[in-house]
């Protein structure tokens, strides 16, 4: 008898995209949430539960942008964590995500039909923001990863716009995400966003990144790597920060912050380290933007 666990991972690969750019489509998120109970894009909460848990209370107001059909907000519900509200632009993944939270008695969390680029709450609302692997779709045609097209960079802008929107005073935006510190922080260092920025890893062997971004005074703003003891950063990447903070975490760059191009080695993607498709959408994304 075929194990779940294999069973689990050969829906994953039947449900994939065929190119990356279906990841773009509504109608094949659709599709495939009709069809697949669950996927976990950039690893489950488990392996990344220990460098975002300090930031999350259990009195936390939180939205999760883009929860598909991902187990994150049930993860969260089990540690304790009971205000959430999940959103999602398709309505198919709505529709069953709420099926199974009803099915699994978890009534408190709220899951709602929304888009992240145009959030439907108040100002200062949440005081937790979450994202696993949303925003790197935004990035799926952006073209050269140094210098995104406009109309990639309209768009996580506006995302992020809206995410510092809702976000209370002293509130938290978390993105899991397979984006390196010298690409995103173009977007993160923003002079309009007063938040400090900090950032660790995870994974072995290929490491995906979770970014802090905590919402303060302008005056108060800083850029920290933290590290946790057994995850290492990655050498390509540790020769890159070197150039832009010093051993405290202080920036070294002056001006707006935006790094300077730096030829680097490409990432060993570690194929047997990843989930087939992550592994299969960093791949594809890496093709059609070079």
């Amino acid at each position: 008898m075929e194990r779940a666990e294999e069973h689990s991972k050969r829906e994953n690969r039947d449900s994939g995209a065929s190119t990356a750019l279906d990841y773009l489509n509504p109608q094949y998120w659709d599709e495939r949430f009709s069809s697949e109970e669950h996927y976990e894009w950039f690893k489950d909460y488990s392996h990344f539960r220990h460098l975002i848990q300090q930031h999350v209370e259990p009195d936390s107001k939180v939205l999760e942008l883009g929860c598909g059909n991902s187990q994150l907000s049930e993860d969260l519900y089990r540690d304790g964590i009971s205000n959430i509200t999940c959103i999602d632009l398709s309505a198919v993944a709505v529709e069953k995500m709420q099926q199974r939270l009803l099915s699994k008695g978890y009534r408190e969390i709220k899951v709602v039909e929304a888009d992240m680029l145009d959030l439907p709450f108040t100002n200062e609302l949440f005081d937790v923001v979450i994202e696993k692997g949303t925003m790197d779709v935004l990035f799926v045609d952006s073209g050269d990863p140094w210098n995104p097209n406009p109309e990639t960079a309209f768009k996580v802008m506006t995302m992020l716009r809206q995410v510092h929107r809702v976000l209370k005073p002293n509130g938290t935006f978390i993105s899991v995400t397979f984006g390196q510190p010298h690409f995103r922080r173009r977007f993160f260092d923003e002079q309009e966003f007063t938040w400090s920025v900090e950032w660790g890893t995870f994974g072995d062997g290929f490491h995906y990144f979770v970014y802090v971004l905590k919402k303060v005074a302008p005056r108060q703003r800083t850029h920290v790597n933290f590290t946790v003891k057994r995850l290492l950063l990655p050498q390509t990447y540790e020769l890159i920060d070197a150039c832009l903070f010093n051993s405290q975490g202080k920036r070294l760059l002056e001006g707006n912050g935006h790094s300077e191009k730096v030829e680097t080695p490409s990432i060993n993607l570690f194929h047997e380290e990843l989930e087939g498709e992550d592994y299969l959408f960093r791949t594809n994304i890496d093709e059609l933007n070079h």
